[in-house]
């Protein structure tokens, strides 16, 4: 009888070993605090940013908001909070690491360098860095601006590129960080700075906010392609199969594209304007093959 109980004993404790394994950290923290914490944006429109009450939405929010959906049902926590917590380019690493925030639903770019540091969903967007300038500064292309004050957002890939890009091209520039995307801009728009770098999607954003749209122009210009996708923590692999699963079902269902059109191809709050901005072939790509890999 001893022995059987023994068995039984270090049958059940392998069976919660095997449990606990198979939860994951940020499933288990999940399942404890009956909480999850997002991370989210306040200006990378679409993706994520404040409506006109001052609450996140967007094209990554709505994502965010289906991966809530599926936790609540695997973890049987009809009840679920979310907890929203705003992020930006310098914290929101950070923030994964130390647990603070679960999951970032912003727009934000894998890299082999980030990949390092924390995990990726399969891509939920394909994007370009450009350059934003202002219409009546004459500037056609990169080479034009050598010599010249250009912005970036601090924490942003934008950084490494322009940075790389000055050194190859030879265009030795004067790099400013802004602090977020909102402080990029106003360097760029009030004349400090020459032109803005970053992803075209989030230019274009800005752009068609802005109550001067009409006086920003992009440089013409053909650089390689970035993939973004949910960001949360590195080494969690159960959690990231969960949000994958999610992404994959709602991109062969056609959900995903109809949450995509929602947010880049028809008028969006608060100003109610359309950013006429197509799937591009890459994400069509993507979305017919999920896929977190990056080139660099």
């Amino acid at each position: 009888m001893s022995k059987l109980l023994i068995l039984l004993s270090v049958t059940a404790m392998t069976v919660l070993a095997v449990s606990a394994a198979k939860a994951g950290p940020t499933l288990d923290n999940i399942k404890s605090n009956k909480a999850i914490t997002i991370g989210y944006r306040e200006a990378s429109i679409p993706f994520s940013y404040l409506g006109a009450d001052q609450k996140p939405i967007g094209f990554s929010m709505d994502l965010c908001a289906h991966v809530v959906d599926r936790l609540k049902a695997d973890l049987g926590i009809a009840d679920l909070q979310v907890n929203l917590t705003p992020v930006n380019s310098s914290n929101r690493i950070p923030l994964i690491q130390n647990g603070t925030i679960d999951i970032e639903c912003g727009g934000t770019s894998s890299s082999k360098k980030r990949l390092e540091q924390v995990s990726f969903s399969v891509s939920t967007f394909a994007s370009q860095p450009s350059w934003l300038t202002l219409a009546s500064s004459g500037l056609k292309t990169p080479e034009d601006l050598k010599g010249k004050t250009v912005a970036v957002t601090q924490g942003s890939n934008a950084v490494g590129i322009a940075q790389g890009i000055s050194q190859k091209d030879g265009l030795g520039l004067n790099i400013a960080q802004g602090k977020d995307h909102a402080e990029s801009f106003l360097l760029l728009t009030s004349g400090r700075a020459a032109a803005f770098m970053e992803d075209d999607i989030l230019l274009a954003g800005l752009k068609a906010q802005s109550e001067k749209s009409d006086d920003l122009a992009f440089l013409k210009s053909n650089y390689s392609i970035t993939y973004y996708g949910l960001m949360f923590s590195k080494d969690d692999p159960e959690f990231k199969k969960t949000v994958d699963d999610v992404l994959s079902k709602l991109m062969a269902s056609g959900e995903f594209t109809k949450i995509y059109d929602k947010w880049f191809t028809t008028a969006i709050p608060p100003k109610n304007i359309n950013l006429n901005f197509a799937m591009s072939e890459a994400l069509k790509e993507r979305v017919a093959h999920p896929s977190d890999v990056v080139d660099y």
